[in-house]
């Protein structure tokens, strides 16, 4: 039987394949590189990248000075709908959680600072304390460093942007990464601890702490219930 090439698969062969030629490395100095198996790199050039493990798959093309990211398809925009409004309740289960601890909130606060733009997830503030709190909100962690560049970028410009919005400059200024408190996501923390400590080394209870008392700075991964109970459902 023949077995026919997916067009991804083919795709990425010949990208992979000219990214290669283009740093001049050969297949053998790629796979070094990667630290991933030969057969790897031969498989997906031969178009067969369905047979190598997705986590070999992005060591290879971050080798290659480039990234993999798997973007999944359901009924068209289906998946999109569905994965914001998850996102969009978790936002709603934060900002109230933030407005009974007396925060001012704001949501998809826009920016465009010294050519970096985008939005910051959820937006707290004390103006008394002059504290600010720069939240991004994750139905799933992802790339831990496009997560942490994101975080950080917005992080550095939350002084500036609110400045220029709300017409105070902060002291203070903390970030948290929320996460829904599933046991993928705590399993995902665990196996990174190394990573995640070095930069949220705050976790929950201490960012819950925080929030009634925010005299001093913050980084911290905050895991937030998104109402998701298997005991809400009935058998």
């Amino acid at each position: 039987m023949m077995c026919h090439m997916h067009p991804d698969d083919a795709r990425l062969a010949e990208l992979v394949r000219l990214i290669r030629r283009e740093l001049g490395i050969t297949q053998v100095q790629l796979a070094s590189t990667a630290n991933v198996p030969l057969n790897d790199v031969k498989a997906i050039e031969g178009g067969r990248a369905g047979a190598v493990r997705l986590h070999r798959l992005r060591l290879l093309l971050e080798a290659e000075g480039g990234r993999g990211r798997l973007v999944p398809w359901w009924n068209d925009a289906s998946a999109d709908r569905l994965l914001d409004g998850r996102h969009g309740a978790l936002v709603e289960r934060v900002v109230a959680l933030l407005k009974t601890r007396g925060w001012e909130v704001h949501v998809e606060v826009s920016f465009a600072e010294w050519g970096e733009r985008g939005s910051i997830d959820v937006l707290a503030l004390n103006r008394h304390l002059r504290v600010a709190l720069v939240i991004e909100v994750k139905t799933a962690m992802g790339s831990l460093e496009e997560t942490n560049r994101v975080l950080d970028a917005k992080f550095r410009l939350a002084p500036e942007v609110i400045a220029k919005r709300f017409g105070w400059r902060p002291r203070t200024v903390a970030r948290v990464l929320v996460l829904p408190g599933s046991s993928t996501n705590r399993r995902v923390v665990a196996e990174h601890a190394a990573t995640l400590d070095a930069t949220y080394p705050a976790r929950s209870r201490e960012v819950r702490a925080w929030l009634r008392r925010p005299d001093s700075a913050l980084s911290g991964l905050w895991f937030v219930s998104d109402g998701r109970h298997s005991s809400n459902v009935r058998r």
